[in-house]
C-alpha cells in the first residue's frame, strides 16, 4: 500500500491544552459619591440638559428601571402624591414599523415601585403642564426616545473619568446600595423586575417593593437636587 504524501506523521492539536476561559468581570456600580459627581457632570453639561440626561439618570438611579421601561413611561403610570410608579411599557424598535410602546415581556417585569422623594421632587418639576398621556421623557418632538440613541448621548458627555458608565449602569448601582442595606435578594429582584434572584445576585450585584412604606432609596442622591441655573456651562 503507497503511503499518503498530505498525512501528518502526528497529530499536531494532540497535546494543545484546554483554553481557559477568561475570568469574569465582576458588576461595577457606582458609589454615592460617584453617582453625585456623575450628576453634577451631567448638570454642568450644557449638551446633556439640552437633552434631558441628567433627569432620566436620576430617574434610573431612583427606580433601577430599564432604560426602555423609563423611556416607555406615560405620566398616567406616575403617581406622585403616593410616591409611586407603575412599570408596565416599554420601548423597542420594530422593524417596518419603527420606535413602538410595548408591554413588558413578562409578568415579573410589571410591577410598581415606590419613588424616592428626590425623584419626586425632579418629576413634580417635568409635569408642570403635562397631560396624563404625555410621555414622562420624550424627544424633541414629544415622541418615544429611542434607547440607542439616549446611550450615545450619555457617552458623548460622561468623560474619561466616567468611561465604563452606561444607563444599565444605575441598575447596578440600585442593586448594589439596597444589598448594602440589608434587602434580600427577592426583593432586589422584584425591584429590578427579575424572576429569579440568582441573576440579581450574579449580574447585577458589585433585588415589587410596593409594600414598603417609603422606598428604601431615600435618602441616598438627596443632594442630587436638579439645578434651577440654566446657563450653559459645558
Amino acid at each position: 500500500m503507497l503511503a499518503r504524501r498530505d498525512l501528518l506523521p502526528s497529530n499536531p492539536v494532540r497535546d494543545v491544552g484546554r483554553l481557559e476561559q477568561g475570568r469574569r468581570k465582576p458588576p461595577r456600580a457606582l458609589t454615592v459619591d460617584e453617582a453625585l459627581r456623575f450628576l453634577a457632570l451631567l448638570d454642568g453639561s450644557e449638551y446633556a440638559r439640552r437633552n434631558e440626561l441628567p433627569d432620566i439618570m436620576r430617574f434610573l438611579l431612583g427606580t433601577g428601571a430599564r432604560i426602555g421601561e423609563a423611556l416607555a413611561l406615560k405620566w398616567e403610570d406616575v403617581d406622585l402624591d403616593a410616591n409611586a410608579v407603575r412599570i408596565d411599557w416599554t420601548v423597542s424598535r420594530i422593524r417596518g414599523a419603527g420606535l413602538v410602546r410595548e408591554a413588558v415581556k413578562t409578568e415579573t417585569s410589571e410591577r410598581t415601585l415606590r419613588l424616592p422623594d428626590w425623584t419626586v421632587e425632579m418629576l413634580r418639576k417635568r409635569k408642570r403642564d403635562a397631560a396624563p398621556g404625555d410621555l414622562v421623557f420624550p424627544n424633541t418632538r414629544g415622541r418615544l426616545r429611542d434607547v440607542g440613541n439616549t446611550g450615545k448621548m450619555l457617552r458623548k458627555v460622561r468623560g474619561d473619568d466616567f468611561a465604563w458608565v452606561k444607563s444599565h449602569t444605575a441598575r447596578r448601582t440600585v442593586a448594589t446600595l439596597l444589598d448594602d442595606q440589608g434587602l434580600t435578594a427577592r426583593a432586589i429582584a422584584d425591584q429590578l423586575g427579575h424572576a429569579r434572584p440568582s441573576m440579581t445576585q450574579d449580574v447585577y450585584m458589585g433585588r415589587r417593593i410596593v409594600g414598603e412604606a417609603r422606598s428604601p432609596l431615600d435618602g441616598m442622591f438627596g443632594q442630587a437636587s436638579v439645578p434651577e441655573d440654566d446657563g450653559d456651562a459645558a
